[in-house]
């Protein structure tokens, strides 16, 4: 795997793209479910286009558009009395770059497979003391030398979540047309407000306080384990075959959807790949979307962050000893405890500053895949690979460009466990659908 060669941006200064007319001016406040330190970072994409679109035209467009979506034109802040953050909606503008990089499409593709740190070149760094002072909305373009562009947007979690940003940048996409935009964004939180008197009704084993003593019979924290040496990204398709192949393992006793089979899957090849005392208790930790699961629904063309975690839980031995069934159920159970009264009760509990997320013992799998965010057409056609800027221990189901029916896994990991994580994920599959082909 080479690296890509740098980004040329020939003496030009990135420039602050404003909306077109005057925007509301005021904070906007951001719910407990988009205010917590899980959030806070950046969610990054790569696009890459066959076919350029020039940059005037695409700045036009977001100009445009930042009118209706004015908040990412804004800045995230703390609150007057240091609680909360909120976005302060001055129409400041949103960092857009220009570059050039001496490849073609089919250079990039062949040179870097799978995000490495020279991926970074393509999305200019904005100089800040810290993360809240980076503007929520930066994008780069690059264009190719054979007449395509790589896109790269990082957006602040804070601000929403996949499924918005995924209407935003369709939005965008629209501009560029001069269609209506399909969906106008809501933007009040205040729908995902705490109750009166908070009321923490449930468990909420995805959690944990900050103050919580760690017993000494804990197990290792395998997210300190995993960050404290190299990684490497492990990156596999499952074509619809395969996915079929992994439902029929369940069937006829238990049906499952293709997110609970292939979680299921990745969740006990990860789990086996780190080699895990069979005694551990091991977390899945998976988004759900609550914006039809709440009472009344959230409004149409809701962005911000409408999801919350769901927590799988089971000791190593039951979870890659046993079927695969085992582990779906787990999946489904903690599904269906995703209710209005228990989203209430995530948002009050996170008025809590001390609670926070619990990766210590656990795998994290964020869904790209069914959020149509391979569709994406700015101009110049559908994109030819669409993903993460970078690749990190958290585990991403993403879309492949040109067959909406295959998921693409990735999670980075050890060297070593990689390979390991290769061998269960694709060839143990492959050897147990052998051996039933020969026990027929």
């Amino acid at each position: 795997m080479q690296e890509l060669p740098d980004c040329l941006y020939e003496g030009k200064q990135p420039t602050l793209i404003t909306p077109t007319s005057p925007t509301p001016n005021h904070s906007l406040y951001l719910s407990n479910l988009d205010d917590h330190y899980f959030l806070r970072f950046s969610i990054k994409y790569v696009y890459l286009f066959q076919k350029s679109v020039p940059s005037l035209t695409l700045k036009d467009s977001l100009s445009r558009v930042l009118v209706d979506y004015y908040p990412f034109a804004g800045r995230i802040k703390v609150s007057n009395d240091q609680s909360k953050l909120e976005v302060d909606c001055n129409g400041e503008g949103a960092v857009f770059a220009e570059a050039f990089m001496d490849i073609t499409c089919q250079d990039f593709i062949q040179l870097s497979p799978k995000p490495n740190k020279s991926w970074r070149k393509l999305l200019f760094k904005v100089q800040a003391p810290s993360f809240l002072d980076i503007p929520p909305l930066v994008i780069q373009v690059t264009h190719l030398r054979c007449g395509g562009m790589i896109l790269c947007t990082a957006i602040n979690h804070c601000l929403c979540d996949g499924i918005g940003t995924s209407q935003f940048l369709h939005a965008w996409a629209h501009a560029n047309t001069n269609a209506h935009f399909p969906i106008r964004p809501f933007h009040s939180r205040h729908v995902l407000d705490p109750r009166n008197t908070p009321r923490v009704t449930h468990s909420h084993p995805g959690f944990t306080r900050a103050t919580t003593t760690v017993e000494k019979t804990s197990t290792f924290d395998i997210c300190k384990y995993l960050q404290s040496q190299p990684l490497a990204p492990a990156t596999l398709t499952f074509t619809p075959s395969l996915i079929l192949r992994l439902k029929k393992t369940c069937f006829p006793s238990l049906k499952c959807t293709t997110f609970e089979a292939l979680a299921a899957h990745t969740w006990r090849s990860w789990a086996r790949s780190l080699d895990l005392p069979l005694t551990m208790l091991v977390k899945l930790l998976f988004s759900v979307n609550v914006r039809k699961r709440l009472c009344p629904e959230l409004p149409q063309g809701y962005y911000g962050n409408g999801f919350v975690l769901a927590c799988a839980e089971s000791n190593v031995q039951d979870l890659v000893n046993g079927n695969i069934y085992h582990a779906v159920k787990l999946i489904q159970e903690a599904k269906a405890g995703i209710t209005d009264d228990y989203v209430r009760s995530t948002i009050d509990l996170l008025e809590d500053k001390t609670v926070k997320t619990d990766v210590t013992c656990g795998l994290v799998i964020s869904q790209w895949a069914k959020l149509g965010l391979e569709e994406l057409d700015l101009g110049g056609g559908k994109p030819m690979y669409m993903g993460p800027l970078t690749s990190d221990i958290y585990c991403l189901f993403l879309p492949v460009a040109g067959n909406c029916d295959a998921i693409r896994v990735q999670v980075s990991l050890p060297v070593d466990v990689v390979k390991r994580l290769e061998y269960y994920m694709v060839k143990f599959l492959d050897e147990k659908s052998n051996e039933e082909k020969s026990l027929v």
